[in-house]
């Protein structure tokens, strides 16, 4: 008799989590920074801001709500994108790796986070 093992393969959370969150909360900080940061940040690299305007007097009502939704998504995706990697490093499989759904997610959740930390100082 030989000793089989079965292996069960491992789940990982999917790739259009931690996208759909870091998006969401991206979105979210740059109607949070809209108002004031924003326009700061693209005028001092060289980009027209006149569009802002419109947009930040919608989203200035909704300011408070903007910044939950934000923190909320950013730290979801955060730790869905933990998760991902904590769960990959224990995969042998080369079906294991989506590197480059988390380093989107990353870079979305670096931005986000940037845009509402800089919309909170400033408003």
């Amino acid at each position: 008799m030989s000793n089989s093992r079965i292996e069960i393969p491992l789940r990982t959370s999917s790739a259009k989590g931690p996208l759909a969150f870091s998006a969401t909360g991206l979105a979210a900080a740059f109607g949070v920074a809209s108002c004031c940061a924003l326009p700061l940040l693209l005028a001092s690299a060289g980009i027209g801001t006149a569009w802002l305007g419109t947009f930040a007097a919608v989203a200035s009502p909704i300011r408070p709500i903007l910044l939950l939704v934000a923190t909320f998504s950013l730290a979801v995706a955060a730790v869905l994108v933990w998760r991902q990697e904590r769960a990959i490093r224990t995969c042998d499989a080369p079906a294991c790796g989506r590197r480059f759904s988390r380093t989107l997610s990353f870079v979305a959740i670096g931005a986000g986070s940037t845009l509402l930390g800089l919309g909170y100082i400033y408003g």
